[in-house]
C-alpha cells in the first residue's frame, strides 16, 4: 500500500496541536510583559522640555524647596506648575543671558507662559489628589524618586494600578513625619513599622479595603 503520510507528519500533528495550546498562553505573557515595560508605563523615560530644567541644580544643589515652584501641592489636586515670573525672580539676575534661558526671556517679554511637557500623566480616568497625599505624610520622593539627582525630570515609579494599590493596603512603610515630607533625603528609620502604624491611626488614614475601593481612585 501507498504511504498516505510523511514519516514526520505525526510530529507535525503533536507541534501543532501543542502550538495551538501555547499560543494564549505566550500572548498572555507578551501582553502583560509589554503592559509593564516603560513603553507603556513611560517609566524612566526622559521628556524634552521648552527649558533643559535641571532638578539636580536647583533642588540638589540649591536646596530650593519643592514648593517654591509647586505652589499648590498642599492645598490642592494638582501640585502646579511655576509661572515664568517665578522662574525669572532668579534668572533677571543670575544667567541673565545664558541661551538655554532664552525661552523663559521670551516668555516674560511676551506674556506667553511655557508649554512644559508633563512627566507623570496619569489617565483621565483616574483621580489623584496631591494636597491628601502630603497632608496624610506621603513624602515627594515616594513617588517621583530622588529627583535632587536627576538632571532632567523623569518617572521614577510605573504609576501603574498595582503599584498604587501596594501603598493603599499598607501605607505604613510610605509615612513620614510632616516635617520630612519634602525632604528628598529622608529614609525610613529602622522601626519605620511600628512609625507608620502610629502615623495611621493619629492621621485618620481609612482602612486598606477601604484604600482599595475603585470609588477612591476612579471617580
Amino acid at each position: 500500500m501507498v504511504q498516505i503520510f510523511h514519516p514526520g507528519a505525526d510530529t507535525v500533528a503533536r507541534v501543532v496541536l501543542a502550538s495551538i495550546g501555547a499560543a494564549p498562553v505566550l500572548a498572555m505573557g507578551l501582553a502583560y510583559t509589554l503592559w509593564r515595560s516603560p513603553y507603556v508605563t513611560a517609566q524612566d523615560v526622559t521628556r524634552e522640555q521648552p527649558v533643559p530644567f535641571s532638578h539636580e541644580h536647583h533642588v540638589g544643589g540649591l536646596g530650593i524647596d519643592c514648593r517654591y515652584c509647586h505652589t499648590s501641592v498642599e492645598k490642592a489636586a494638582f501640585a502646579g506648575i511655576p509661572p515664568t515670573e517665578t522662574c525669572m525672580t532668579c534668572h533677571s539676575q543670575e544667567w541673565t543671558n545664558a541661551p538655554m534661558l532664552a525661552p523663559v526671556r521670551q516668555s516674560l517679554a511676551e506674556g506667553r507662559p511655557l508649554h512644559w511637557n508633563r512627566v507623570h500623566n496619569l489617565p483621565a480616568y483616574v483621580y489623584f489628589n496631591h494636597s491628601v497625599h502630603v497632608a496624610k505624610g506621603v513624602g515627594c520622593s515616594t513617588c517621583h524618586g530622588a529627583v535632587q539627582t536627576m538632571k532632567l525630570m523623569r518617572q521614577a515609579a510605573p504609576l501603574t494600578m498595582g503599584w498604587c494599590l501596594d501603598c493603599h493596603r499598607d501605607p505604613a512603610p510610605n509615612l513620614r513625619p510632616h516635617e520630612a515630607v519634602f525632604d528628598m533625603t529622608w529614609k525610613p528609620p529602622a522601626d519605620q513599622a511600628v512609625i507608620g502604624a502610629r502615623f495611621i491611626e493619629e492621621r485618620h488614614i481609612k482602612s486598606p479595603e477601604r484604600l482599595s475601593e475603585c470609588s477612591i481612585c476612579h471617580r
